[in-house]
């Protein structure tokens, strides 16, 4: 299977362009957005339609950005899943995923977090292999050394369902300076996909 993953798109329609004609010539499966679609809840701009336009089915996470009810909002009327809390199953691949939002007026505790990725874990564990997507990083990790200080530290509750349920893949965006890199948090391969997105085979 095949995922272009991105995050970060803050409501630019041409970077979601981009990411759309990326997703065709690739002939990904899925598109997989980590959050921070929209920029603070305003209008939402055309940024999904470019991926419906060329037949690609889109899941995402709400980032710190999008409040629970414009994620539910871009989730019903564009037909997309939200993994927040949820998850699913594709070619016996599990997807599962939270915001993992620790900041701003939206955060999550960390305890919540934890939860909501457990809950979603736990449908897809008899998955061939899982995928894991948050918005914010795990803590401690080497992403976390970069970008502003307020969002540098990342999530405890994100640590804590990779060290417990250690799907093969954690999809994140968030810390703007780390798009592009990938580490390793035991078993599990942890990319920061970013605005350019991020082409992942499974």
């Amino acid at each position: 299977m095949k995922i272009l993953a991105a995050g970060d798109i803050h409501g630019n329609v041409l970077a979601a362009k981009k990411l759309a004609d990326k997703a065709y010539r690739e002939k990904v499966d899925l598109v997989v957005l980590a959050g921070d679609i929209v920029e603070d809840d305003d209008k939402l701009p055309g940024v999904i339609s470019p991926f419906l336009d060329k037949k690609k089915r889109v899941l995402f996470v709400p980032g710190n950005h999008e409040s629970m009810a414009t994620a539910d909002f871009i989730a019903d009327f564009y037909d997309i899943t939200n993994l927040h809390g949820y998850s699913i199953k594709y070619q016996n691949i599990g997807i599962f995923g939270c915001s993992g939002n620790n900041i701003g007026v939206n955060q999550l505790s960390e305890d919540e977090i934890f939860s909501l990725l457990k809950r979603g874990f736990e449908k897809v564990k008899d998955s061939k292999k899982t995928v894991m997507v948050t918005h914010v990083h795990p803590s401690n990790t080497k992403m976390g050394k970069l970008g502003h200080e307020l969002i540098r530290e990342g999530s405890r509750g994100v640590k804590k369902a990779v060290e417990q349920f250690h799907p093969d893949i954690l999809i994140c965006s968030h810390v703007h300076e780390a798009q592009g890199i990938e580490e390793r948090l035991g078993k599990t391969k942890i990319f920061n996909v970013g605005t350019e997105g991020k082409i992942i085979e499974i």
